[in-house]
């Protein structure tokens, strides 16, 4: 007897018995209580993770944060230059100690740059000079900070702190035409390394003294050693760093199958029941290749359920 549904195309299976025309992997439950492969799994949460790890690369960095550690690092170079004009403008004989022989606080006034450069040059030329080189480097640090990847933490926090320090700075040259210098440190290996250096530079003063600095000095020293450390721990641009990311999406593309893989692979399917089995053979045939496997169970989620 033949089921009018089919049209006389195939007759009806028995209990128990599978149509040749289908693999024993074909069910027929509905569509929807199949769960879908492990590759199509895999390759659809390594594509949602490249997209988040895609998103969050193009996002430009925080300048909030950025503009908060400035000023943090700015205002307490202006509250620390203040405090210490008034504190220790009459104590120039009697410095406030706070490490015997080695740290004391004392006012000084430094018209050059570090280690008294330019100190000797007229003022016409010494204070446009420090001006153009201040805004230079901030110029630099705020076009490097926009070009920041998400990785680069040391360089995040580095920039904003050599920032604050050179506008404290460069607010002591605007308005005083020198930078107020307040902190005062002695130490033997001081003189140990200008003794060395007196060794080769003729004239070089050799001293256990530290040439006096201020607050915004060590956010200075402080940010460009930050800035050292990203340059020697990032690996942006290496060609390790460059081979990675291929290798590994290269790797996991080929774990999900292609429509014309199915297509290839149900026409393979197709082909090897009719030379397997004969029409009237209940016999279940097995799918030639793991590819023409996953074809089938692919196509038995799409497919319809028989009329009854």
């Amino acid at each position: 007897m033949t089921d009018p549904s089919n049209h006389g195309s195939a007759p009806l299976a028995g209990p128990g018995v599978v149509p040749s025309s289908l693999s024993p992997a074909v069910s027929s439950a509905p569509s929807a209580d199949l769960p879908p492969p492990a590759a199509e799994v895999r390759a659809d949460r390594v594509e949602r993770h490249s997209e988040t790890e895609r998103h969050a690369s193009q996002s430009p960095p925080s300048f909030v944060f950025f503009s908060v550690v400035a000023a943090v690092s700015l205002a307490a170079d202006i509250v620390t230059k203040v405090w210490a004009e008034i504190t220790l403008l009459h104590r120039a004989s009697h410095p406030i100690v706070l490490i015997e022989d080695h740290l004391n606080l004392t006012l000084a006034y430094n018209p050059g740059g570090a280690w008294g450069l330019a100190q000797d040059a007229s003022e016409q030329l010494r204070k446009p000079f420090f001006v153009l080189v201040s805004m230079a480097a901030i110029w630099f640090i705020f076009s490097l900070y926009g070009r920041l990847a998400p990785g680069q933490h040391a360089l995040k926090w580095g920039l904003p702190l050599v920032l604050g320090g050179a506008l404290g700075n460069l607010a002591d040259r605007l308005t005083r035409s020198q930078v107020i210098d307040f902190i005062d440190y002695r130490a033997d290996w001081i003189r140990a390394m200008n003794t060395q250096i007196g060794r080769v530079a003729e004239g070089w003063s050799v001293t256990d003294h530290w040439p006096t600095f201020n607050v915004a000095d060590i956010a200075i020293c402080v940010g460009v050693g930050l800035m050292a450390v990203d340059m020697i721990t990032s690996r942006r641009g290496t060609p390790e760093a460059l081979e990675a990311a291929p290798l590994t999406q290269k790797s996991i593309a080929p774990t999900a199958p292609q429509a014309s893989d199915l297509d290839q692979a149900v026409a393979s399917e197709g082909s090897a029941a009719d030379a397997g089995a004969g029409p009237s053979d209940p016999t279940p045939t097995t799918p030639a290749t793991p590819a023409a496997a996953r074809a089938v169970e692919a196509q038995s989620r799409v497919s319809d359920v028989p009329e009854r």
